[in-house]
């Protein structure tokens, strides 16, 4: 098998970039704040979910998508419904997968695209080219035949450029080669995406919950036209500028989103928090004892709601929150 080198260059642009990034990432670890926020977590992950399958032109909106997830019944086309499902289950992976392994990203394509798609799981068997919303062929991709050789040779490139090619620009370059190679017969943007996060979140365990496609959903022309850029000029160069501007931009927002949440996560509740343990529930009045304190009226104002809607203690009977008998649980 040949090395095969992916062309790309590096630009200032992308230095710049990566600088900028280093910094949010460094302030974001200073935070420490996503332990502490798991609704913000969860509304991050839904983000992403929602907005790779709606670049892909599904219809249904956030909140469908956070319903479905939920395990409530939402009406809409099956198919949609089972795309939700699917990414639900192929983004709990991100952490479980090789990043290396081509074993185990057939297995994540199986996931996204179980009971949607043919071929699911496997590489494409026939011919594929990507249209334009004309129905022109901007992308004759490579036969089925190179297909796992291609694939073979980009996998041992990230394998063999870790630590020497930024995790940044390499994740880039795949998430392009990738999208270039087309090595499903559908599902391989979602893929892409999805993949991009493994090697980021292997990297800096915050991008498992940085929703990057959703910032690419707001620029998809720009995605797109990035893609088909880079195929005409034969490099992945404008392509990996476009993603570290949106890998900036989307930590800029969630560097935003944390801070205003944190405020809300005052003193009273990491002092309420820190009287109680993981899964064992207690009673209004035993959590007030611990706290020495007296008034229900101001317990409840400033540690037991805040911590109930910031999503860090949960009730033992939530259908009923005014029970006498109800207690309440660190998660």
């Amino acid at each position: 098998m040949n090395n095969y080198i992916p062309p790309f260059d590096i630009t200032n642009i992308m230095l710049d970039r990566i600088s900028s990034i280093m910094k949010k990432i460094g302030k974001l670890d200073n935070y420490k704040d996503l332990n502490k926020m798991p609704v913000l977590r969860r509304n991050n992950r839904i983000c992403s979910i929602h907005s790779s399958l709606a670049i892909e032109a599904n219809s249904l909106s956030f909140n469908q998508v956070k319903d479905i997830i939920d395990g409530k019944k939402v009406i809409g086309p099956q198919n949609e419904i089972q795309e939700v499902k699917n990414a639900y289950e192929a983004y709990k992976l991100i952490k479980e997968v090789n990043q290396y392994s081509l074993k185990d990203l057939k297995k994540v394509h199986g996931v996204m695209t179980y009971l949607t798609v043919d071929e699911s799981g496997n590489f494409r068997k026939g011919n594929e080219g990507v249209f334009d919303e004309n129905g022109n062929c901007i992308h004759v991709c490579p036969s089925p035949e190179q297909v796992d050789e291609l694939m073979e040779q980009l996998f041992k490139w990230i394998k063999d450029n870790n630590g020497i090619v930024h995790p940044l620009i390499l994740s880039s370059v795949f998430h392009y080669e990738f999208v270039f190679i087309h090595p499903f017969k559908d599902g391989n943007g979602r893929i892409a995406r999805l993949w991009q996060n493994v090697l980021l979140s292997n990297w800096e365990e915050i991008f498992e919950y940085v929703p990057i496609e959703s910032q690419i959903k707001k620029y998809q022309e720009e995605y797109y036209s990035a893609i088909a850029n880079c195929n005409h000029n034969g490099n992945s160069t404008e392509f990996i500028e476009f993603m570290l501007k949106m890998i900036d931009e989307i930590l800029e927002d969630l560097m935003n989103s944390t801070s205003v949440q944190a405020n809300h996560v005052s003193s009273y509740v990491n002092k309420l928090l820190d009287f109680m343990e993981p899964g064992v529930a207690m009673t209004t009045s035993e959590l007030m004892r611990k706290l020495n304190m007296k008034s229900r009226i101001s317990f409840r104002k400033n540690y037991l709601t805040p911590a109930l809607e910031n999503g860090l203690i949960k009730m033992t009977n939530p259908d009923k929150p005014t029970s006498k008998n109800q207690m309440y649980y660190k998660v």
